[in-house]
């Protein structure tokens, strides 16, 4: 998964979705990711919770109940202090007049359902960029391990690292936070989150997997194991 916010201040997004399920699946991958997560699933509750305190960014659905997402767009864009809020329209209707329609309507940008949650995210965080909620994060780096964060793309040396996707967020975290020893406790509740059920082993396997990635022949390891405590990004011990 791509780049998590950290330490920053988290951005608020107001979620606007009648379909259970989909806000649910929202609400868990844009925590996962560090954003500040409200909810309304019809069009007025959306207005009120505008109006009530302003989140930094509005993932509305075209159909919902009360008022459409259409029209709860053409109502904040009318009013000064939320003329500016950046909206994606997410929307089941696919066609090419529905996303100019969306676009004409106020709407920074449109996705049609069903989207990948990957491009989601990416689009959520160029209009965060824009709008100067979320700075953007260029680079992280210790020793010769750099990972330039809007590319998704690891290095150390000249080598291009391949990393999955959790080896990817576990090597972030540990970026942020070189040379302290985290817990797999610890490290499960950074990466994977507090309310997923994974064993604490689990760190070890992929702290394996990342070790096999990261350590080329040669090269100094730079994960250390810390005995009976866990695991930090440190060649110096």
């Amino acid at each position: 998964m791509p780049e998590a916010i950290g330490s920053l201040a988290k951005p608020t997004i107001l979620v606007v979705e009648d379909e259970a399920p989909l806000l649910t699946l929202l609400r868990y991958n844009l925590e996962k990711q560090g954003f500040r997560v409200e909810e309304a699933t019809d069009g007025q509750e959306a207005l009120l919770r505008v109006a009530e305190g302003k989140p930094d960014l509005i993932l509305l659905d075209w159909m919902l109940p009360q008022l459409s997402g259409l029209e709860v767009c053409r109502q904040i864009r009318r009013r000064p202090n939320t003329r500016d809020l950046p909206i994606i329209m997410v929307t089941a209707r696919t066609e090419d007049q529905d996303a100019v329609r969306a676009l004409d309507t106020g709407a920074d940008d449109y996705i049609a359902k069903p989207y990948v949650m990957d491009a989601l995210l990416a689009r959520i965080r160029a209009l965060l960029r824009r709008s100067g909620a979320v700075p953007v994060k260029g680079r992280l780096s210790y020793a010769d391990l750099v990972m330039d964060q809007d590319a998704h793309r690891v290095t150390r040396g000249a080598r291009s690292l391949h990393l999955g996707p959790t080896e990817y967020r576990l090597l972030e975290f540990f970026l942020s936070h070189p040379g302290r020893v985290f817990t797999r406790e610890q490290l499960l509740d950074a990466v994977w989150g507090r309310d997923i059920h994974v064993e604490p082993r689990t760190v070890d396997v992929h702290i394996r997997r990342l070790r096999k990635a990261v350590n080329g022949e040669g090269e100094v390891d730079i994960i250390r194991t810390v005995r009976s405590a866990g695991y930090a990004l440190d060649v110096e011990g």
